[in-house]
């Protein structure tokens, strides 16, 4: 089989960072202050994060230089393969083609250290002592905490409570690269006391571990908060994924039809996606890019478009997103990275325009899909990978019904050597599909006192 896996040299990696605010049609409107509800400038931001990210948040321009420092720990890693899935496609006995980028050769094992290096580097030049986040299913605390090991900074991390007690390796990867890791909610913070107060089996949510984490930074000047998806800075900083995989499918002679990536917050489909829509927007191409979600946590198949917070609390300043209320708690899929209420402002600005697609699927479907592509390409995916693979599966087969062969590229964002409980849970008949009911998303919904956006 030819051109099976194709890689970059070191030298090829990308220099700059894509930013698709340039080239969008509309802009990502403002975010407002929590308190006013007025449009916030950057100094609103100054408590959580350092100025260079600020910036890079509200930046128009369309490169951002990567620094040298963290070119050079990305070339522990990247640039990361793309593989033709010559065995899927004879599984699936589809006519299309079918790639996947392969982030889970990276340290912690999914595309998070793309945005965690960048965010350490821009801290530590600032002489911050200690960062707080959240996690979910526990890669982007891992990723964060071995960017901060690198550049000698305390990481503090609340991980969402079910994943906490479902993936107990990933918190040992925190531990082992020296995090604090502490299952959200938790009595450490004003946020988390609410919590438990009103419901002391919390099963938690990124939301109610965004609060926390926000509080924590808040309240202490050596100390800043990291997101590692929804914001801007995180979006642009994952790009080098998209970057690398357009230069590989040219090498490969080829150029996808469609691409595909799992939604979470949005930086993996965005990591992906941008580069390819900036040949939709640059250069008149038309190549459909899909995001896929679960079923249990559908913002943006069956959210609605307003301003919204980011977290549980209401801390954070509200952000115009597709939405299922800051309330919103999904059901506790193993997809953890995947389980958060809101999508990325400039991913929700893209849906609204109509440039970008978005699909659900249900958490068997999902695993179905992960069992599928494991047979056939050897390689064990994280559950929030399985969504992309489950889009991926149907548009293969979608053609071997049209008898049309179309080029499909997605994102394998992960690896699941940490989340075989799920699939011990899926094989044992455990999972369930989790879908929400038209009732239980308009309750939701209906406790949202936030603007509309004109």
């Amino acid at each position: 089989m030819k051109n099976r896996k194709i890689l970059l040299s070191e030298n090829e990696i990308p220099e700059h960072w894509y930013n698709i605010v340039a080239d969008m049609p509309n802009k990502p409107l403002p975010p407002l202050h929590p308190g006013t509800r007025e449009p916030i400038g950057p100094e609103a931001l100054a408590p959580l994060f350092p100025m260079e990210l600020i910036k890079q948040e509200v930046s128009a321009e369309k490169y951002v230089e990567i620094p040298d420092q963290v070119r050079d720990i990305y070339k522990m890693w990247r640039s990361t393969p793309l593989f033709r899935a010559y065995n899927l496609e004879k599984a699936l006995d589809t006519p299309a083609k079918i790639y996947y980028k392969y982030e889970g050769v990276s340290p912690s094992g999914s595309h998070k250290p793309n945005t965690a290096v960048a965010q350490a580097y821009y801290n530590k030049q600032e002489g911050v002592k200690r960062i707080t986040t959240e996690t979910g299913a526990g890669q982007w605390g891992s990723a964060l905490s071995f960017a901060c090991n690198h550049f000698d900074i305390e990481c503090e991390v609340y991980m969402v409570k079910i994943s906490y007690h479902h993936k107990p390796y990933r918190k040992l990867m925190m531990n082992t690269w020296g995090a604090q890791v502490y299952a959200s909610p938790t009595d450490l913070t004003e946020a988390g006391r609410k919590v438990l107060a009103d419901d002391p089996d919390s099963p938690g949510s990124l939301g109610i571990a965004i609060s926390e984490a926000v509080e924590r930074a808040a309240t202490d000047e050596h100390t800043k908060y990291s997101l590692g998806s929804v914001l801007n800075h995180v979006l642009l900083h994952q790009t080098v994924v998209g970057q690398e995989a357009v230069k590989q499918m040219e090498m490969a002679g080829d150029m996808p039809d469609i691409v595909i990536a799992p939604f979470g917050g949005g930086s993996n489909f965005a990591g992906l996606t941008f580069p390819f829509l900036r040949l939709n927007l640059e250069e008149g191409k038309n190549i459909r890019c899909i995001a896929s979600e679960p079923a249990s946590c559908p913002k943006l198949t069956r959210g609605v478009f307003r301003y919204d917070f980011g977290d549980t609390v209401g801390m954070t300043p509200l952000l115009p997103m597709y939405t299922l209320g800051h309330n919103f708690v999904p059901a506790p899929i193993h997809a953890g990275g995947l389980r958060y209420h809101g999508a990325g402002v400039i991913v929700s600005q893209l849906l609204k325009d109509k440039l970008i697609e978005a699909r659900a699927h249900d958490n068997l479907e999902v695993f179905e899909a992960g069992v599928t592509f494991a047979k056939a390409e050897g390689i064990i995916p994280a559950p929030e990978a399985n969504h992309g693979i489950a889009t991926a599966i149907q548009e293969a087969l979608k053609c071997k019904e049209e008898g049309v062969s179309r080029t499909i590229l997605f994102n394998m964002c992960g690896h699941g050597h940490f989340d075989m409980k799920a699939y011990e849970d899926y094989f044992a008949g455990k999972l369930t599909k989790h879908e929400l009911s038209t009732a239980d998303i308009e309750a939701s919904l209906a406790e949202l006192d936030t603007p509309v956006p004109e």
